[in-house]
């Protein structure tokens, strides 16, 4: 992931261009309004609905910047917003990968714009074979550098009227180092409907978690003391109990995972690990009542059954679950994946 030399001025700015693929939605046909005495026969939702096919323009966008190795991505794009380009549109909250809010894909990998950083990710791109030209595809904003060229693969949007040269050019200032730019890939967060540019629209995720039951349903047994007052005390925990769901309650659905699951992101009837970490965090709670139901639940065909135990979804969880290993061991507890 580290770009070649990146680690040896780790203070020092380096030449970037952050490549996004960009979408504008087509603008949605007015619905016809329907007879007020016709009989009301809308059928009910699935559990697991089809997603729809996005309309709307997509195109590939260049913006060349100077930045230093510890900036984190989700800089780079508000100096994009705030100076060069104010249509970029990205979703983030807390900024400190408290919310997972901001979560797209760098370079093909599903993580956080917050807690990436440029050093981290920035690349060099792949040469072609006809020569020592570099594939630098796009529209950019500004002027580029004349030592890189620059093709277009597909028109989008002009660049808005004074666009900020500073982010252009990055070689002006002080000569820069030799060699072409680095590059960042952004993309939308896989397996999600497109709702413009970086933003993916992630309430059939949270659907699925809401339909988990994602709270407490404890026993209904209300301790009391003597004088009728409530014990709380009969309601603590060991901490062996606690150790058993507490990394799992640091869930921020943030999708990461989702993204990086091949079934879920390709579309197959899964429910998702998101809400099956959910699920898991209430089952191994010992305070909860709801453990068979809530393992009947996780039996559906598009359950754990639908897991096919790839794993990907562990590589890059921002509060470090190993969500691969939790799914394995909900098969185990669920009495294995039901054909």
């Amino acid at each position: 992931m580290v770009g070649d030399g990146a680690e040896q001025h780790a203070d020092s700015p380096m030449r970037v261009v952050i490549r996004i693929s960009r979408f504008l939605p087509k603008p949605e046909r007015p619905r016809r309004h329907s007879n007020p005495f016709a009989k009301d026969d809308a059928k009910q939702e699935p559990a697991f609905p089809r997603r729809k096919r996005q309309r709307g323009k997509q195109w590939v966008q260049d913006y060349p910047m100077r930045v230093h190795p510890q900036d984190t991505i989700l800089n780079c794009l508000l100096s994009i917003k705030r100076d060069s380009d104010p249509t970029l549109a990205f979703r983030y909250s807390c900024g400190h990968g408290m919310c997972g809010s901001d979560a797209v894909s760098i370079n093909g990998t599903p993580t956080l714009l917050c807690t990436a950083t440029v050093g981290e990710w920035a690349k060099t791109p792949v040469p072609l074979s006809s020569g020592n030209e570099f594939r630098h595809t796009g529209v950019t904003t500004g002027s580029v550098d004349a030592s890189i060229p620059v093709t277009t693969s597909d028109a989008g949007p002009a660049s808005p009227a004074g666009a900020d040269e500073s982010l252009a050019a990055p070689g002006n200032d002080d000569g820069g180092d030799a060699g072409p730019d680095r590059i960042i890939e952004l993309a939308p967060l896989p397996g999600f409907p497109v709702q413009r540019d970086l933003i993916a629209d992630i309430d059939p995720m949270l659907e699925q978690i809401k339909r988990m039951k994602p709270y407490l349903q404890a026993k209904g047994l209300l301790a009391t003391k003597a004088d009728g007052a409530v014990d709380v005390f009969e309601y603590l925990q060991r901490p062996e109990q606690l150790h058993r769901y507490e990394l799992l309650s640091n869930c921020i659905a943030c999708g990461v995972c989702e993204g990086s699951c091949p079934v879920y992101a390709g579309g197959e009837a899964f429910i998702g690990p998101a809400a099956l970490i959910m699920s898991s965090r209430f089952i191994n709670d010992s305070r909860d009542g709801a453990t068979d139901q809530r393992l009947d639940d996780i039996r559906q065909a598009d359950g754990i059954a639908a897991c096919q135990s790839v794993r990907a979804c562990s590589r890059h969880c921002p509060k470090g679950i190993d969500v691969g290993e939790e799914m394995w061991r909900l098969v185990e507890r669920s009495g294995g994946a039901q054909g």
